[in-house]
């Protein structure tokens, strides 16, 4: 049985687990990091790619995060990391350029150091589902329909998405044969593997030996290493006897990065030096968009798993976490990192025991980068496609919007928004979709239903709570039914929903009361919490009267 890792607020969650360590906790924590560091790998490569960065910022991403998490993570399962949707969000902003990448790492890290400290967390609460599904299911598609230009080996296609849309049909001519044969190949085998792990988990397929057993499984998991190392054999082997037919990543950074702080300005090609400013000002809405998508992002990944396995996690802890693990790697040419869903989901799976997992995990990439990045010359640009492809393709949620139909259909507005201006640009598509959520959040607070029923005078009972943006529809309501009608009737107004009342409500109240008085009828408050009634009493309105129910009234 697996401890409660993380217990209550605190600088470092290490102090809590650390002191619990055992000896066979090890043993799974070791074979959770090899095992999660072998898938870490290739799709770091890839991922650097979707970025628009050399390969090795991939890994060079890819490491600080199981450091600092170990340290201040509140989860056990969580592996920090290069993804796809931050590799995208990152290229949408910094279009491809290194040194403004690991800049706007920095920046993201501090923000959301910032975010933690003053324990914003719930600003998260603020993007409603439709957003986040609507957003993923867009950047799925793009993510995947970019990569479609190295499967077919072509060149100088635009990164924009409509005209990389175009362009890669227009050059389906120029095609390399042995990229599309061979991305189709990996795609292929990749897809079988994947089918293969989750035939593991039904309960239908024959009965095999345990050991057997545990043979698919390992395979399945590493199935990205495993196609990689493949198609960069097959690549060499072409090479070897003279023939170029695939395009390989070709020459790569070897060695560790160096360990300095990012740089705050930039040189242009023609040497025109851009500085921190300008920098910052280019960077525009990313810089909200980036730290919230990360967050969001790792705090749902820590949130599932927590759940799925017993334990409970701080949400602004995760903050710090993240945030420390985006300033630190922003000193060894990180682009911006947060929580991997398919990574974590192999750690939790390979029966990880505590947050130490991730230490194993980052040996594995710096050993990487220190003696395997002369091999990674020849992996193939058509793999890392096939691995991206498949690593985004469960993202497209297509069952979502069959819910959202059937539950509540104004849902899909926010979503299709979403969705569809993610396309131009990904943190258009976002602020769009948190903006329409936003004014339906807004407009049901300025209408709220209001139930109205006749028992020889009028009751309305309000269906939510009452606050300033309501005061223009009750009152109207009050008016047309109740004041404006040949004979003036008197009114209940039931307050049970009713739990804060402002001063805008108090001032409308105050001219609701004065009219029915012109009028020679009755407005009156029925079942009052204590706070609105203490709130009314205070305001000294003239001609209040209240009762502790609609009943008592209306008799």
């Amino acid at each position: 049985e697996l401890p409660h890792l993380y217990n209550g607020p605190a600088w470092l969650p290490i102090l809590s687990w650390l002191p619990r360590y055992k000896l066979k906790w090890l043993q799974m924590d070791l074979l959770a990091g090899i095992t999660v560091g072998l898938t870490t790998v290739p799709q770091a490569l890839a991922y650097a790619e979707v970025a628009g960065l050399p390969v090795q910022y991939g890994l060079y991403s890819a490491f600080m995060g199981g450091f600092i998490y170990t340290l201040l993570g509140t989860s056990k399962d969580v592996t920090l990391g290069p993804t796809a949707i931050m590799s995208l969000l990152c290229f949408s902003v910094v279009g491809g350029q290194p040194h403004r990448a690991v800049l706007l790492t920095l920046l993201c890290g501090l923000i959301q150091a910032v975010m933690a400290l003053l324990r914003l967390g719930f600003l998260l609460d603020f993007i409603s589902f439709p957003v986040i599904k609507g957003f993923t299911c867009a950047a799925a598609v793009t993510i995947g329909f970019g990569q479609v230009k190295n499967i077919l080996g072509l060149k100088d296609v635009p990164h924009q998405f409509f005209l990389e849309v175009y362009y890669t049909f227009y050059k389906i001519p120029e095609a390399r044969i042995g990229d599309v044969v061979l991305g189709l190949l990996c795609l292929a085998v990749l897809v079988m593997l994947m089918f293969m792990k989750m035939g593991l988990g039904s309960e239908d397929v024959p009965p095999c030996s345990r050991l057997a057993r545990k043979l698919v499984w390992a395979v399945t998991t590493m199935r990205n290493a495993l196609v990689v190392v493949a198609a960069s054999l097959v690549a060499f082997s072409w090479d070897a006897y003279g023939h170029h037919v695939f395009t390989i990543t070709g020459k790569t950074s070897q060695g560790l990065p160096p360990f300095r702080p990012p740089p705050t300005s930039d040189t242009m090609a023609n040497g025109t030096v851009v500085s921190f400013g300008e920098i910052v000002e280019d960077f525009g809405g990313g810089l909200a968009v980036i730290p919230i998508m990360g967050l969001l992002e790792s705090i749902a990944i820590a949130k599932a798993f927590g759940n799925q396995n017993d334990y409970r996690i701080d949400a602004n802890q995760e903050l710090l976490a993240i945030g420390v693990t985006n300033i630190m790697g922003s000193f060894v040419s990180a682009y911006p990192v947060t929580g991997s869903f398919g990574r974590t989901a192999v750690n939790s799976q390979t029966g990880v025991c505590s947050p130490a997992g991730g230490i194993v995990t980052s040996v594995i990439v710096l050993l990487s980068l220190e003696f395997l990045m002369p091999v990674f010359y020849y992996i193939p640009k058509a793999c890392l496609a096939a691995v991206i492809i498949c690593a985004v393709a469960p993202m497209v949620d297509y069952h979502v919007v069959a819910n959202m139909w059937r539950i509540r259909k104004l849902d899909l507005l926010p979503f299709v928004v979403t969705f569809l201006m993610s396309f131009w640009q990904v943190q258009y598509g976002i602020i769009a979709g948190v903006a329409v959520s936003g004014a339906m959040l807004l407009y049901n607070m300025a209408r709220p239903q209001i139930k109205v029923s006749d028992h020889g005078v009028l009751v309305m009972e309000l269906s939510s709570g009452l606050s300033f943006p309501a005061t223009e529809h009750l009152s109207h309501i009050i008016h047309t039914q109740a004041l404006q009608v040949s004979l003036p009737r008197s009114v209940v107004l039931d307050c049970h929903h009713v739990s804060v009342i402002d001063y805008t409500v108090i001032s409308e109240l105050r001219d609701l009361l004065r009219q029915f008085k012109l009028r020679d009828v009755q407005l009156v408050f029925s079942r009052l919490q204590p706070s609105v009634l203490e709130v009314l009493l205070a305001a000294d309105l003239q001609g209040l009267r209240h009762t502790d129910s609609v009943e008592a009234q209306q008799h």
